[in-house]
């Protein structure tokens, strides 16, 4: 069998004395598009933090297509082929979206004709920022600067992706056409950690998904699996 993409093991995160994750193992091959599911607390921000170098693991081990990331800077990271698009978009409101995206591309500045074939695919994926490329990040609308954050992020050429409650405060027109386009990327082969509260839209785009409570992997199977379960049903569903 295949080394996973990403693999983790026994990983443990916290701020301060209070620790958020407990031991934490979950894995990602490529190709792949997991879900990481569960409620306000849980530890999935933390999660993504600590794979993307921004908080630093007191215990366990992250290895990325072999490398083994725990102590590596984020901008090494990122360089690795794990990107991220934060939660709450986080776009460079000063800047025009056409700058926001090059910012995107900077690890990848030594090719340029890539850089540029990968800004007109963007530009193609979400029409509506090529119409406003030269608006400034902070004027858009919410699901226009997730959008931005999407695009920005694929500019980093990943090899992971990493999606942080991409749904968050978007209309539920925009959510559909959201989880559209990260299906899409995921046919066409981006590794996707997709981690969402929404959990029925999430399970159902998703080939595998993990459910998260208090900083521990509760139930790991079939993204279809899991939104047969009951007791998922119950609890993250609605119904």
């Amino acid at each position: 069998m295949a080394e996973p993409l990403l693999e983790v093991r026994g990983l443990r995160g916290r701020y301060g004395p209070v620790e958020v994750l407990h031991g934490l193992d979950l894995e990602v091959a490529a190709g792949e598009l997991v879900a990481l599911v569960g409620a306000n607390g849980a530890g999935k921000t933390t999660l993504l933090h600590l794979l993307s170098g921004l908080l630093r693991p007191s215990g366990g081990s992250i290895r990325f297509a072999g490398q083994d990331l725990g102590r590596l800077p984020p901008h090494r990271i990122v360089a690795a082929g794990l990107c991220q698009v934060p939660e709450g978009r986080q776009v460079f409101a000063p800047l025009s979206v056409a700058d926001n995206l090059r910012l995107g591309g900077y690890a990848q500045r030594h090719d340029p004709a890539w850089l540029a074939a990968q800004e007109a695919r963007i530009y193609e994926l979400f029409p509506i920022l090529a119409e406003r490329r030269h608006q400034l990040a902070g004027t858009l609308s919410g699901g226009q600067q997730q959008m931005l954050a999407l695009g920005r992020a694929l500019l980093g050429r990943p090899r992971l992706l990493l999606l942080d409650e991409p749904s968050m405060g978007l209309a539920p027109l925009l959510v559909a056409e959201i989880f559209r386009v990260v299906g899409e990327l995921n046919r066409q082969g981006v590794t996707i950690l997709l981690v969402e509260q929404n959990a029925r839209a999430a399970l159902g785009i998703a080939h595998r998904g993990y459910v998260l409570e208090t900083g521990r992997v509760v139930l790991a199977a079939p993204a279809a699996t899991l939104l047969a379960d009951t007791g998922i049903q119950r609890a993250y569903l609605g119904y």
